[in-house]
């Protein structure tokens, strides 16, 4: 198959999955190695990159997505009116930070972490598709093990957990440190 028939089924796949396609999967479509598949994406983003084109050829570990160019958010937002918009709150932020860099997490474990229940924090978390569950742990009751979405990696501009920021372990002493002190005054009362 030439380039410009490979390059118009990509586009056609990416354009009419709406999700992430896997690269393994475009390459059996394609009937080519991945790394050529990937080098002919690679010549994609560049020349859509470089025709100031609407839409962007987005990368999510061995996935990718057609989606909007971010500078053309405004004019999506005209038409569409009501953006879909939601704002995390504290404990949601907290809580999806657990899951994020401790996944895959139990509820419990998110809750042993956070000192306080979390259901409703993992559910409105799931609601907004940046967790989802992973599976069953083998362990007693066999509790439900949550990690975080391709979403997930989308909402904060990430292509992949590995692109996270690194915890300072100073500072997650430190955080430990004050854990210990408030669970002291807590027995205390």
């Amino acid at each position: 198959m030439e380039q410009k028939q490979q390059e118009a089924v990509i586009e056609a796949i990416l354009f009419a999955m709406g999700n992430s396609v896997e690269l393994d999967k475009l390459a059996e479509v394609l009937g080519e190695e991945k790394e050529a598949v990937r080098r002919t994406i690679g010549k994609m983003k560049e020349r859509w990159e470089k025709e100031g084109r609407g839409l962007v050829i987005a990368e999510f570990e061995d996935s990718f997505q057609m989606c909007t160019r971010g500078e053309m958010y405004e004019y999506l937002v005209r038409v569409a009116k009501t953006p879909r918009k939601y704002v995390l709150t504290d404990s949601l932020m907290e809580t999806l930070s657990i899951i994020a860099y401790k996944q895959p997490v139990t509820r419990l474990d998110v809750e042993r972490i956070r000192g306080v229940n979390s259901d409703h924090a993992v559910n409105r978390l799931i609601e907004l598709e940046l967790v989802m569950e992973l599976g069953r742990m083998d362990a007693p009751g066999r509790p439900l093990l949550f990690g975080t979405t391709e979403q997930f990696l989308r909402s904060f501009g990430v292509k992949s957990l590995e692109e996270l920021p690194r915890l300072n372990e100073g500072k997650m002493e430190e955080f430990k440190q004050e854990a210990e002190e408030e669970a002291e005054l807590q027995l205390k009362v």
